[in-house]
């Protein structure tokens, strides 16, 4: 099958990708843009995987005001230029995070952050939960994490499911953006307003 210019620019439109890279990737799904798009961000994130220990010392603050500004949000995005830092897709990346801090209220950013007091508190609900069931102790086990994770959906921003997409997390919507922009990007922190809460 032919991979016309048009094909090539519909490709790096949805994706992002260089034009090479979309070429290739048509060439290799005979064409289909749907197995191009999946070819190429699976790529992407394998990219994505490399530049996670790069050093991500440039980025901006994210904002957001909502409600007529009785929620208000500040998010710390890094990455690793300020060439990046200017770009639009940066800038919105970051805006859609605070939107998305300002509507789900995550209390960590990532599981790493979460107390082990706070850790210990919620398996002892679980277990407690389990209780009288009289299930192997190996079961209770797989029990509780599974509601751990369930948990760390609920309060840690890059495990929550995106307001705006619930299929992808906000963690997955961040690698995307790092596969797109070359370059690793980091969420250190944040910080949610709401009018009349304490601190």
């Amino acid at each position: 099958m032919e991979i016309t210019a048009e094909m090539v620019k519909k490709l790096r439109d949805l994706t992002g990708a260089g034009m090479m890279e979309c070429k290739k990737a048509l060439v290799e799904a005979k064409g289909n843009i749907d197995d191009a798009v999946t070819l190429l961000r699976t790529q992407g994130l394998a990219q994505a995987t490399k530049k996670a220990g790069r050093s991500t010392n440039e980025g901006l603050i994210g904002h957001y005001i909502h409600m007529g500004g009785k929620i208000g949000v500040l998010v710390e995005v890094n990455c690793e230029s300020d060439f990046v830092a200017r770009t639009d897709d940066f800038q919105n990346l970051a805006r859609e995070i605070a939107m998305h801090i300002a509507a789900a209220n995550p209390q960590y950013t990532r599981r790493e952050d979460v107390p082990a007091d706070v850790l210990e508190r919620e398996r002892a609900i679980y277990r407690g939960q389990m209780e009288g069931q009289n299930k192997p102790a190996q079961v209770i086990d797989k029990i509780v994490e599974g509601k751990l994770n369930s948990f760390y959906e609920q309060v840690c921003l890059l495990d929550q499911p995106s307001i705006r997409d619930p299929k992808v997390t906000i963690g997955q919507i961040v690698q995307a953006a790092v596969a797109k922009m070359g370059e690793n990007i980091a969420v250190p922190r944040f910080v949610r307003f709401k009018l009349g809460e304490a601190a």
